[in-house]
């Protein structure tokens, strides 16, 4: 079974937002766009696409929303989450706030996790989680 909501971002190709099998949920890589739009909370551009400023916390209180809306609408829920994939598109600048603001989310509920370094990602997140959890 598929699943889709208009209250998460829009992904960027043909794939749901999550997939269930069995008593599984195993989400699509989530950003932190807002959903609705393009709008990447913390980043500020010119209209020539150069960055003004960067706020990489912003993203990251806004992926793990994106993530939380995504397991509501597929019928599970935040303390359901058991693995999380995070891809860091600046793994020296950024991992140390992304581990911060983690633990605040995850203090009850401690997943397994494995963070990843990347060079990019399609859009100009700096952010993205790949998560699975189970549905009761």
């Amino acid at each position: 079974m598929q699943f889709s909501t208009d209250k998460a971002p829009k992904p960027v190709g043909l794939y749901p937002h999550a997939r269930r099998v069995g008593n599984l949920l195993f989400l699509s890589g989530v950003g932190p766009r807002k959903a609705g739009s393009d709008e990447i909370p913390g980043l500020v551009a010119d209209k020539h696409g150069n960055h003004i400023s960067f706020d990489f916390e912003a993203q990251c209180h806004s992926v793990f929303q994106n993530v939380r809306t995504i397991l509501e609408t597929s019928g599970s829920k935040w303390e359901n989450l058991v693995d999380v994939t995070v891809f860091l598109t600046n793994m020296q600048r950024d991992f140390a706030t992304y581990n911060r603001i983690y633990a605040e989310y995850f203090g009850t509920n401690q997943p397994c996790r494995t963070t990843v370094g990347i060079d990019s990602l399609p859009t100009a997140i700096a952010i993205e989680l790949k998560c699975i959890a189970t549905v009761d």
